[in-house]
This record gives structure tokens, sequence and C-alpha cells, in this order.
């Protein structure tokens, strides 16, 4: 079945070098917290085809680069289909974010799927990095 795995992270700026390091280190973390590779730092792509799909969403002050890049390029995983988008902005939110809802193939139920926040992103959703 499939089963939907969130992260998210931050950047302390507005550059692809930032946020090709932030994306990789958060999709290295989840892969990992997963036991989907390994090695998540180097993924295989037998290992990487329980990953369905990833999408990403840039909150609107991050244009430097696109976060699927960083999976791509970084990560190897060329054959896994990668979506960028924009973050609907709300005033006075979590500012220099990267998230992400990676879609893998998994025997798990819900409540085991490890799900990870980074960085200044541990603020949005405190409730499940608690129960981890």
């Amino acid at each position: 079945m499939i089963r939907g795995v969130r992260g998210a992270t931050t950047v302390s700026e507005n550059t692809s070098a930032a946020i090709f390091a932030a994306t990789q280190e958060l999709l290295v973390e989840m892969l990992a917290a997963n036991n989907i590779c390994a090695q998540a730092q180097t993924p295989t792509l037998e290992e990487l085809e329980v990953v369905c799909s990833i999408m990403f969403t840039v909150t609107r002050d991050l244009d430097a680069a696109f976060p699927a890049e960083a999976a791509r390029n970084g990560l190897g995983m060329k054959y896994v289909p990668l979506l960028n988008a924009l973050e609907i902005h709300v005033p006075n939110r979590l500012e220099r974010a990267i998230r992400v809802m990676m879609h893998i193939n998994t025997d798990k139920p819900q409540r085991e799927v490890k799900h990870v926040y980074l960085r200044g992103a541990t603020v949005l959703r405190p409730d499940l990095e608690s129960a981890q």
C-alpha cells in the first residue's frame, strides 16, 4: 500500500547551495528513519523503487533553486517522479521552509511511518516529534 511520509526543514539563506544541502539532508533523514535504504546517503536504484513520488513545496522567499534538483542530482532519484510547488503564504508563519510529501510503498501501518522535521521546522508538528 502507499503511505505518505512528511518532512520539512528550513534554510538560513536563499541560495541554491543552502536549498540543495537542506533538501538532501532532509531526504536522507526521511529515508533512514523509515528504513528505506541501507545507506541513505547513497540509495541504490533498487532501494528507491519503493519511493512512488515526492512533492516539494517552498515558501515564497525561496526561489534560488528547485528542491527536486537536489533529489535528482544529489541522491540519484532520476526515475522518481518529483514535483516542486509554491507553498501558500500565510502571514507570520514559518519562513524559508522546504516541505516534503514522499509517497512510499510499504506494509507499515500509518502510525509506524516516521515523519521528519529538522531545524526551524520542528515547530510545525511537535505532536509527531514527541510521538517518535
